[in-house]
């Protein structure tokens, strides 16, 4: 018995190569890290203000002595503080915030 691991979209893909496109960058799973490290790592982290994966990039980065360049964001960071007040728009939403308790029931 084979089963076909393969991904449908249109035509059929295999699974690894489906999941391969949709990552931009390389990645890994790292294993039996040491507790130190862990609580290190996040504690830097919360300080920085930064995700878990950023800081263990740059801590990598400065452990092969390479130029550690920070990590660009993609996130919609550069938006925070910029939300506008815009009536028209919170007439167009209010009806989202209603609900219909029959629905829910």
């Amino acid at each position: 018995m084979r089963i076909e691991n393969t991904v449908t979209i249109g035509i059929a893909l295999p699974a690894k190569l489906t999941y391969t496109a949709c990552i931009m960058s390389t990645q890994y799973t790292l294993r039996a890290v040491p507790s130190a490290i862990d609580r290190a790592l996040r504690r830097r982290a919360k300080q920085e203000a930064k995700s878990l994966n950023a800081v263990a990039v740059e801590a990598l980065a400065r452990g092969l002595e390479l130029d550690a360049q920070p990590v660009a964001h993609t996130e919609l960071d550069e938006l925070i503080g910029s939300w506008q007040d815009d009536p028209a728009f919170d007439r167009a939403v209010a009806d989202f915030a209603r609900v219909d308790e029959e629905v829910w029931k």
